[in-house]
């Protein structure tokens, strides 16, 4: 069986605001850079998503070992609580009023 998928991240790189999207079809992996000027909303991202996927330059396709070993859920529970605390909810400027 044939598994696609694929996986966004939106980071920060000074000055603009960053999106990388892997997809990894058949042990393939190909990757797109996407540059927004200001930070994306939940909704912004999926309208591009939605309306401009298949404009977007992939990376020639390079081989791709996948090993799917799941976490617990627990053990995932105790990482997202992990990232929370470290970097806390909201925005930098939320951060800084606080």
């Amino acid at each position: 069986m044939d598994k696609t998928s694929c996986k966004l991240t939106v980071f920060f790189e000074n000055p603009f605001w960053v999106g990388i999207i892997e997809c990894n079809e058949d042990g393939k992996l190909t990757v797109s850079k996407i540059t927004f000027y200001k930070e994306p909303k939940d909704y912004e991202i999926r309208n591009f998503i939605l309306k401009k996927y298949n404009q977007l330059n992939f990376s020639p396709a390079v081989e791709n070992v996948v090993i799917e070993k799941q976490k617990s859920y627990k053990k995932r529970q105790r990482d997202v609580r992990k990232q929370v605390q470290l970097q806390g909810v909201g925005t930098k400027s939320q951060q800084a009023l606080k």
